[in-house]
C-alpha cells in the first residue's frame, strides 16, 4: 500500500520489531528493577504507576512489537490519538498493554541518545522517544495518557504521554 506522494506505509514500509517479556512482576517490582537500572520516571510516570486501573498481569507473557513512524501509518500530516489508533487497528495493529512501557524500557537499555541538541517540537513526540500505544485508563486531560521511552544526556526515562 502506498499514500499518494508515493510513500510506502505498514506493513509494506521499514519496521523495527522487539520481542518483549512482560508479566510476572508487581508494579513495586518493576519500579525496584528500574531502579536498580537508574532507570528515571518523571512526576506524572509515577502518578500514572500509581493509578489503580493500571495493572500489571501475575503472568507472564510474550509481545511482539512493532515500532513505526505516525507517516508510517499513512498519516504524513499527524493525527489524533483516536485517528491514530483506528488507523492502526484498520492495518491489523493492536494496541499493547500499559505495562508493556517499563518492561521494553527495562530490556532497551541500549536505546540511543535521543536530545542531541535536537530543538523541542510542540505537539510531537521528542526526537529519539518511542511512544507505546496502549489503552487510555481515562478521559480527564490533566491525566497522563501512557508511556514513551526516552535517553536525554546518557539518562534513561519512562516518560508520560500528554494528548488530548
Amino acid at each position: 500500500m502506498r499514500i499518494e506522494n508515493g510513500e510506502k506505509i505498514y506493513p509494506n514500509c521499514l519496521t523495527i520489531t522487539r520481542t518483549v517479556e512482560v508479566g510476572g512482576l508487581t508494579k513495586s517490582q518493576l519500579i525496584q528493577k528500574m531502579q536498580q537500572h537508574s532507570i528515571l520516571m518523571n512526576e506524572f510516570g509515577e502518578r500514572l504507576f500509581a493509578e489503580a486501573n493500571f495493572t500489571t498481569s501475575a503472568k507472564t507473557y510474550t509481545l511482539n512489537t512493532i515500532e513505526l513512524t505516525v507517516r508510517d501509518l499513512g498519516l504524513p500530516e499527524g493525527a489524533t490519538t483516536t485517528q491514530l489508533f483506528k488507523r492502526a487497528n484498520d492495518l491489523g495493529l493492536e494496541l499493547c498493554p500499559l505495562e508493556l512501557g517499563p518492561n521494553l524500557r527495562l530490556r532497551y537499555l541500549d536505546q540511543p541518545e535521543g536530545y542531541s541538541g535536537q530543538p523541542s517540537r510542540q505537539h510531537q513526540a521528542p526526537y529519539g522517544s518511542i511512544t507505546i500505544a496502549s489503552e487510555i485508563l481515562t478521559e480527564d486531560e490533566n491525566f497522563p495518557k501512557g508511556f514513551y521511552l526516552r535517553r536525554i544526556k546518557g539518562m534513561l526515562w519512562l516518560r508520560w504521554i500528554h494528548c488530548r
